[in-house]
């Protein structure tokens, strides 16, 4: 059974940070490349981030390039997004997926 956890979300003021973390199993993880898409409140998906198999292929979103950085460790079947100078629009339910499979998702709520 493929399983992706998210964890690591939560309230964070404007300017700070997070990282999210995905914990994957049920699937050659290390074989498979990793997206985080988000949520906003009322709006569709959206691809945040992605990472290839090996780690050395990565692609940012306009909106939060130059400020989260998605990593991986193949040994611990996890995916990573650090997010730095957080905005008030980076409110979303944040997940992990593959193409076939997504988690269920952390809140991450950007607010003074």
């Amino acid at each position: 059974e493929v399983q992706l956890v998210e964890s690591g979300g939560g309230l964070v003021q404007p300017g700070g940070s997070l990282i999210l973390s995905c914990a994957a199993s049920g699937f050659a993880f290390s074989s498979t490349a990793m997206k985080w898409v988000r949520q906003p409140p009322g709006k569709g998906l959206e691809l945040v981030s992605s990472i290839s198999a090996s780690g050395g292929g990565r692609f940012y979103s306009d909106s939060v390039k130059g400020r989260f950085t998605i990593s991986r460790n193949n040994a611990q079947n996890t995916v990573y997004l650090q997010m730095n100078s957080l905005k008030t629009e980076d409110t979303a339910i944040y997940f992990c997926s593959t193409e076939a499979y997504r988690g269920q998702g952390t809140q991450v709520t950007v607010s003074s």
